[in-house]
């Protein structure tokens, strides 16, 4: 009887913000934005894990795997703030817009400097997840999938 309540448990512990489910882009950033990414687990390959797409999980864990101990990996700064640390303060999102399964918006904010960042997100298992984030503006653009590799 232990073992099945202990596998239980384990299981909550392993996925307690893969559980929550975003009926809508909007509640998807929303709770991007208001997460603590001190209650990641040391081994997620983000702290975003949770909000992320299986396939940008799966380019953050490669650039993991494939990056030696104690050195950094293709992101040197926080893409959710566009920058290496701050806050995001003043949050507005502009009105998604929605094909089907994915959808497309900007989200905008001051974290130290004004910042615009374009999201690109998809519907997966019935939950809103992002699967691009990337910064147009500026004199170096990125897109996250792009500094992965992909």
């Amino acid at each position: 009887m232990r073992l099945p309540a202990t596998l239980l448990a384990l299981t909550l512990l392993a996925f307690p913000a893969q559980a929550q489910s975003f009926d809508t882009p909007e509640a998807l950033i929303e709770a991007l934005y208001a997460y603590d990414t001190a209650e990641t687990e040391a081994d997620a390959p983000s702290p975003y894990s949770p909000f992320l797409s299986r396939g940008l999980n799966r380019l953050l864990q490669a650039d993991r795997d494939a990056t030696p101990e104690g050195e950094l990996g293709a992101l040197d700064f926080d893409p959710v703030i566009a920058g290496q640390d701050g806050a995001a303060e003043d949050i507005e999102l502009s009105p998604p817009i929605v094909f089907d399964d994915t959808a497309e918006l900007e989200v905008s904010f001051t974290n130290s400097e004004p910042v615009t960042l374009f999201y690109t997100l998809m519907r997966e298992r019935g939950s809103w997840r992002v699967d691009d984030i990337a910064q147009q503006q500026g004199e170096y653009p990125w897109s996250l999938r792009a500094l992965l590799g992909q």
